[in-house]
């Protein structure tokens, strides 16, 4: 009776930790993900070897002709690239920032660097006095009395308060993105700009910036969060302080380039598409690794690993690698019209531009019945680290889509670490971390089998 007994417990604690079929093709998808993973090898080849991919640059066509290779090479059912003009922004050379007449410091340089869109200085570079403030309110508060002639020095923080590093930037960007115009309305002959990091740092953060179609131009820089609050401290004790910054950008014609399109075709619901993405251009101040190389990769490897596994989708899925997200949104735009145009039916978009960080969950823009349905998934998903699900958003990319009525997710790894890195000289491929990098993939992985098996209706 013991025996039979015994024996009886087993099977019921074998069948209690029985795996449903769900559970066992997202251990599936892990499992390829974190031992047979082509993510990271993937992202050292265009981190490295490619580098920089600024748009309408050389880079940004190699990049292309990676992308383009890299999915033909694992036999994606169809692989093509989509025209796109881009804008054409080339920095030229190094710029100056330096702080001088000042009664404490004498002359000193500063870490600088022009705004991605600006104008440069020319040659002879300005030199004026400068003018501190914190918003557009302010700006306007002082008046062209106060501001013709001058520098203006935009220094609000990142507020870092902020749990969420991504809201202490959407609370602060304005002045990188509009500082220039804005300051221009007042007469103002150049503008510098805090950086867009969290932390006290010795580099300065690029970054796009834009005129209005009819507005004056005037040129911008950023610097470094370290120095500006050394500026900041200086023009306290010193009103009559003058500035020097010289910048050499020049803004070109747009240029030829491509988003790059990678496909398993479905099979019940082949005229239903699912997208992965990110985007295939960076700042040119450094590799774009985490930005947006890591989103790439993923998404390439989101196909990868379903099609290594011999799964059959009902739906077509798609990787896309966007060009000209950051100065521009070209290819987002681009995308969109297309599938518009061909009255193709995207059912979910999911982007990765957050970086390559640990796995927390996803963003969401979408009803609340896509939501619910969702959310109802949490469970297979929270043994992997992926418990957040009620934060709106989607990506920039894909923010056409959304437009159009699609629903769109971002993946959403840890931020404190992302904006020590973002648009800087840091953001390199010595800053991933091949597992977090693997689990991104396998995350972005799963949430597009449930969404191919179960639909969002």
């Amino acid at each position: 009776m013991k025996i039979l007994q015994a024996i009886s417990f087993v099977i019921i604690c074998h069948a209690g930790f029985a795996q449903t079929p769900d559970e066992t093709t997202i251990r599936q998808i892990y499992n390829i993900a974190l031992a047979e993973g082509k993510s990271y090898s993937m992202l050292e080849y265009l981190s490295t070897k490619i580098g920089q991919r600024l748009s309408g640059s050389p880079g940004a066509a190699a990049g292309v002709e990676w992308s383009r290779h890299t999915m033909e090479d694992f036999g994606f059912d169809s692989v093509w690239l989509q025209p796109v003009m881009v804008p054409h922004w080339v920095r030229g050379q190094k710029e100056i920032g330096r702080i001088v007449n000042s009664k404490k410091m004498g002359v000193l340089d500063v870490n600088v660097c022009a705004l991605g869109g600006s104008i440069g200085t020319g040659p002879d570079g300005i030199s004026a006095s400068v003018v501190e403030v914190k918003s557009f309110d302010e700006l306007a508060q002082l008046g062209v009395k106060n501001i013709q002639g001058k520098i203006v020095f935009f220094n609000r923080p990142m507020d870092p308060k902020q749990i969420d590093t991504f809201t202490a930037y959407g609370g602060a960007v304005n002045q990188r993105g509009g500082g220039a115009s804005e300051a221009a309305k007042y007469g103002a002959v150049g503008v510098i700009v805090r950086s867009m990091g969290i932390n006290n740092e010795d580099y300065p953060h690029t970054g796009g910036m834009g005129y209005p179609a009819n507005g004056t131009k005037i040129p911008a820089i950023a610097i470094s969060t370290k120095h500006a609050d050394l500026l900041s401290k200086i023009l306290k004790d010193d009103k009559g302080m003058q500035f020097y910054m010289e910048s050499h950008c020049e803004i070109l014609e747009d240029a030829p380039s491509y988003n790059v399109i990678g496909q398993i075709n479905g099979g019940e619901y082949k005229d239903e598409i699912i997208v992965v993405g990110g985007h295939l251009d960076s700042w040119d101040l450094a590799q774009g690794a985490h930005d947006d190389g890591t989103g790439c990769v993923q998404s390439i490897e989101v196909l990868r690993i379903l099609k290594m596994m011999g799964y059959k989708p009902k739906r077509t899925i798609r990787a896309v690698m966007f060009i000209n997200e950051e100065n521009g949104l070209r290819g987002g735009l681009k995308y969109a019209e297309i599938a518009e145009k061909n009255k193709e039916k995207h059912i979910a978009a999911i982007e990765s531009d957050r970086g390559g960080f640990t796995p927390h969950g996803f963003t969401m823009t979408a009803s609340d019945a896509v939501r619910k349905k969702v959310q109802s998934w949490k469970p297979l998903l929270e043994p992997y680290g992926l418990t957040d699900f009620n934060q709106q958003g989607g990506g920039a990319d894909i923010s056409p889509l959304e437009r159009q009525g699609v629903p769109v997710m971002e993946f959403l790894p840890d931020s404190q670490r992302y904006f020590s890195y973002h648009h800087t000289k840091e953001d390199t491929f010595d800053k991933v971390d091949k597992r977090e990098l693997e689990l991104g993939a396998a995350s972005m992985a799963a949430m597009v089998y449930l969404i191919d098996k179960y639909g969002l209706k």
